[in-house]
């Protein structure tokens, strides 16, 4: 691709990520084409929509002719079938990164080969053998589909044994993973960034609260003690799978050491806060990687938190009163559990965020429900 001028490109998906891929795009001289099968998108608007499915030959055919560059807003699309629709379009990042990061019992396997810690796991495709698997582990376990299960979905909690008996048949009796329980002080991230040309970049580690599997508030921690650790283990992951693009590594913090739970190959909903808090975003640096460009520095610009809007949004007006807020509007439909948008918060000092914090949390608790 060198020499190549990247100009259009193609994002497999239409969600708030490909959306804010373009806001961040559009000002860099971008232009985007979005694959997605929702008539109504959220990043429809944003560039030229292909409404159809996600595996239809003729719209991938188009998006690889019509685009310089091709990258993915979430895992879960078909990647090997992408990439050999799209032609000779460069696809970023790979196939085998997708096709990983989709399958937990692949992912943990690359952890555990990259010297990565996580929870025990065993791989599950019947009763019985999620019973052996809980006589190997232990109870209490998480049983989760090891494909297609995101915001808590597609899993089961098990802490007695007669949970056990008809679990595999609750998720669908698909291949699943049960993985021990893990007692943690606290929710990680690492949002890591890769160029073409082997450059690494990491904004500051993460520290995310999750209520019924779902992330609600992010909040970046300068001169995090872990820091450099999960670097080395980003770095690791990144030159193992040839990746190109923005990936997000998420860790359990144990006894002051990570274990890792799971990756994703994407731009995350725990880096959304780098619109306004870093110097570059999440996004910029996406679409610098996959384009060859230099990366934009991705530190700290004031203190930050985030907070997701799920299910319902608080009147606009009262949102943007709050001190230091910025809001993202994503055009989605009011429904529970449904991430609707996000608010980040930057303020000169800790006090003042966590000021802002809490007017925000009270202003959150008394939106009505969906």
């Amino acid at each position: 691709m060198a020499g190549r001028e990247i100009r259009t490109v193609g994002v497999v998906g239409g969600g708030q990520l490909g959306r804010m891929l373009a806001l961040a795009g559009l000002p860099l001289g971008f232009h985007f084409i979005f694959l997605d099968p929702a008539a109504d998108a959220c990043a429809r608007h944003l560039g030229r929509h292909l409404c159809a499915p996600f595996d239809d030959a003729e719209a991938l055919a188009e998006l690889g002719a019509r685009s310089d560059v091709i990258t993915f807003e979430f895992e879960n699309a078909p990647a090997r079938a992408v990439a050999e629709a799209v032609g000779n379009t460069p696809t970023w990042p790979p196939a085998e990164a997708l096709n990983t990061a989709r399958d937990r019992l692949f992912e943990k396997t690359l952890f555990q080969q990259q010297g990565i810690a996580t929870a025990r796991f065993a791989n599950v495709e019947s009763q019985a053998e999620l019973e052996q698997a809980v006589a190997a582990i232990g109870l209490p376990a998480i049983l989760k589909t090891r494909r297609l299960g995101y915001d808590g979905k597609g899993q089961l909690r098990l802490h007695d044994p007669e949970q056990v008996a008809g679990a595999f048949a609750a998720l669908g009796e698909v291949p699943c993973l049960l993985e021990g329980f893990v007692e943690f002080a606290s929710e990680v991230s690492l949002i890591a960034v890769r160029g073409l040309n082997g450059e690494f970049r990491a904004w500051p580690l993460v520290a995310n609260q999750h209520d019924n599997g779902i992330l609600v508030q992010s909040t970046p921690v300068p001169d995090h003690p872990l820091q450099a650790r999960a670097e080395e283990h980003g770095r690791r992951i990144l030159e193992q799978l040839n990746y190109v693009g923005v990936l997000a590594l998420e860790f359990f913090v144990v006894d002051g050491e990570l274990v890792a739970n799971e990756m994703a190959p994407r731009v995350h909903n725990s880096g959304h806060w780098t619109i306004e808090g870093a110097r570059c975003s999440q996004f910029e640096n996406h679409l610098r990687a996959i384009a060859g460009l230099p990366l934009g520095d991705p530190s700290l610009r004031e203190p930050t938190a985030l907070l997701n809007l799920i299910g319902q949004l608080p009147p606009r007006a009262e949102l943007l009163a709050l001190p230091g807020a910025h809001l993202h509007d994503y055009d989605k439909a009011p429904a529970p559990g449904r991430k609707l948008g996000h608010l980040t918060l930057c303020q000169p000092d800790q006090q003042a965020l966590a000021a802002s914090l809490a007017q925000a949390r009270r202003l959150l608790a008394a939106a009505p429900p969906a």
